[in-house]
């Protein structure tokens, strides 16, 4: 794991030190920012981070801003941090480019789940280009971008990796544990349904002419979702 590049951002030197030790002991090779603004720079200067685990609740620019920020140029997948655990908080994390959520306190081993199933994904897409296509859009993991009429419309790496399933289960009603199973590639537990909710509810803002009357990812009542 020598080559794999992790930026904690938090303004709280005993969680960074925290997640130093334990992501040190993984074999990882860790940076750190103090700030939202600190964060955008590192990423700025350096295109090598595979991971941000970043905070939400900052001083000056929070996680939310700085999320959308590095989105502007960056697609490394971004891990939240924070005490604010209602759906609102979920919504407003995802929606701003964030591609998972851990509310504090965490355990360690949670922690590690998800480090590795973001990386594991994030890792996968730049070594193994594939491609797919629909009636109406095209779905490349050379550039991880979906195109839409010729539009390229950027993903965050759940969103692609939720519609890359989508795309393998064509036409086929999927169920929220499945969805979520097949997406995340972790065990599903009862939470996870809201997970699931927001980033369909992001996708279908993002793809669906007219979101609140989906056509490209439908609800099939009684029995999931369904792509195609």
């Amino acid at each position: 794991m020598e080559d794999i590049q992790i930026l904690i951002v938090d303004d709280e030197p005993d969680i960074r030190q925290l997640l130093r030790i334990l992501l040190k002991n993984q074999g990882y090779q860790i940076s750190e920012a103090a700030s939202g603004d600190e964060a955008v720079q590192r990423l700025r200067d350096f295109a090598g981070f595979d991971l941000v685990i970043m905070d939400i609740m900052m001083p000056g620019m929070d996680g939310i801003s700085a999320c959308q920020a590095i989105r502007r140029f960056s697609t490394a997948p971004i891990l939240f941090l924070t005490a604010k655990t209602q759906l609102g908080d979920m919504a407003s994390a995802y929606a701003s480019g964030g591609d998972d959520f851990l509310p504090k306190p965490f355990s360690q081993a949670e922690l590690l789940l998800k480090v590795d199933s973001l990386l594991r994904r994030y890792r996968m897409y730049k070594g193994k280009p594939e491609q797919y296509q629909d009636d109406s859009i095209h779905l490349d993991e050379t550039r991880r971008c979906v195109v839409k009429n010729g539009v390229a419309i950027e993903l965050t790496v759940k969103e692609y990796e939720i519609l890359r399933f989508f795309f393998r289960n064509k036409g086929k009603p999927l169920d929220v544990r499945a969805l979520y199973e097949g997406a995340w590639g972790d065990s599903f537990m009862p939470a996870s349904n809201n997970t699931v909710m927001v980033h369909i509810l992001n996708l279908r803002k993002k793809l669906e002419d007219d979101p609140a009357n989906p056509t490209l990812i439908r609800t099939v009542w009684g029995k999931g979702y369904q792509f195609g």
